[in-house]
């Protein structure tokens, strides 16, 4: 397996059991139950629901979900490269225990970094719609948090999952925001996680519209508004 510069994820052996099996022993299974709360204001779920319901720009995910700003405690590329490099060596460990071939390259985005997995056997590395990948994004960020002591926004992606993604999510919003000025009638989206909601926000701000999130996770979703 080389290493490069990039992105993410775990496989058929459940994220956490990999996380306590692998080199890397920083997430066991009661870590990887508690890392939502840890994360708390940190992670893709954590104290958005203000900037989501106005469509403002939250973080990406798996985000997806913090306001706008680096993570405390990070203060420059090397910060984030060294993040990068905790992260890929922690994802190294899962997919040699899960015995998955795969690529794992890293780079920095903005402010954060980013670690992406490619390779021949990736679907299971992202689960159905993508939760596999959300666990293992969750876990790789305890391990980066519990090595720098910093909260951190990394991003783990797998074989452009996240990309691809983006990309339908865009065409979801425009799609519905044609619709709505069309029929002149609200439309409610299906359930969505914070990263889906702010690609949607954006391509609806974008055609011109408003947007809002109403309910609460994980049945949160996005409503897309006629204009005045």
């Amino acid at each position: 397996m080389s290493q490069g510069e990039s992105a993410v994820t775990d496989p058929q052996v459940s994220a956490a059991d990999q996380a306590q099996a692998g080199p890397v022993q920083e997430a066991g299974p009661a870590q990887a139950d508690a890392a939502a709360d840890e994360f708390a204001g940190a992670g893709d779920e954590a104290g958005d629901e203000a900037a989501d319901d106005a469509g403002e720009d939250v973080a990406e995910p798996g985000s997806e979900s913090e306001p706008g700003g680096a993570a405390p405690g990070l203060t420059d590329v090397a910060d984030l490269e060294l993040e990068g490099e905790i992260a890929a060596d922690y994802i190294e460990g899962l997919l040699d225990v899960a015995d998955l071939d795969g690529d794992i390259d890293m780079d920095v985005e903005g402010d954060r970094a980013v670690v992406s997995v490619v390779g021949a056997t990736l679907d299971e590395l992202v689960g159905p719609q993508g939760e596999v990948l959300e666990a293992l994004q969750e876990l790789t960020r305890l391990a980066v948090h519990r090595h720098t002591g910093n909260r951190t926004r990394i991003m783990i992606d797998v074989g452009g999952y996240r990309q691809r993604r983006r990309t339908e999510l865009a065409e979801t919003g425009r799609d519905a925001a044609d619709e709505v000025k069309r029929t002149g009638m609200p439309k409610k989206l299906w359930a969505m996680n914070p990263f889906e909601r702010k690609i949607v926000h954006d391509a609806v701000a974008a055609a011109g519209l408003r947007s809002e999130s109403e309910g609460e996770e994980p049945d949160r979703r996005v409503v897309v508004l006629p204009g005045d």
